[in-house]
């Protein structure tokens, strides 16, 4: 499987995303699409996973969980928007992430770019930055990367460029 993964669209949505996920078999969102319309417009190109963010609507929230937990090949993938990272972990997932560890922990929120391996776990974070125009980061930025029965490879970081 070859994985897009974006986060804090905000209601904006770079055309480049098109060419940049086009080989991709699905796209993966950590929340914070800022509307039900941005959310449809990724799922009407590829097949759509996502959660919903702490700025989507209650629209929104009815379609996107606030925690994805699922298979991917044979990877254990937990997704949620507030999430943190090692040793950071968020209140509200910190004892789940502990007591029953995810292969792939992926956030957004925090609107900066992370790859972080726990050791203490065994789990690879991933934190695909901000794609969108909103909030304080200056380079707007996704992820792509294969997952091939249970190993994660070939991880990518793309710049979309500044706000």
């Amino acid at each position: 499987m070859r994985i897009g993964l974006t986060s804090d669209t905000h209601n904006y949505l770079d055309e480049a995303v098109y060419k940049h996920f086009e080989s991709c078999d699905e796209i993966w969102h950590a929340g914070d699409f800022g509307s039900l319309q941005l959310a449809d417009q990724l799922a009407a190109f590829k097949p759509l996973k996502g959660v919903y963010g702490n700025i989507d609507s209650a629209d929104l929230r009815q379609v996107y969980p606030e925690n994805l937990r699922f298979k991917c090949e044979n990877v254990d993938v937990w997704m949620t928007h507030i999430g943190g990272y090692p040793d950071r972990y968020a209140p509200a997932v910190k004892k789940d992430i502990y007591l029953n560890p995810p292969q792939l922990f992926i956030s957004g929120h925090s609107h900066i770019l992370k790859v972080i391996y726990d050791k203490k776990i065994s789990c690879l974070h991933l934190n695909p930055g901000a794609a969108g125009k909103q909030g304080w980061h200056k380079v707007r930025t996704l992820m792509r990367f294969n997952i091939n029965e249970d190993k994660i490879t070939g991880l990518e970081v793309i710049e979309l460029g500044g706000k």
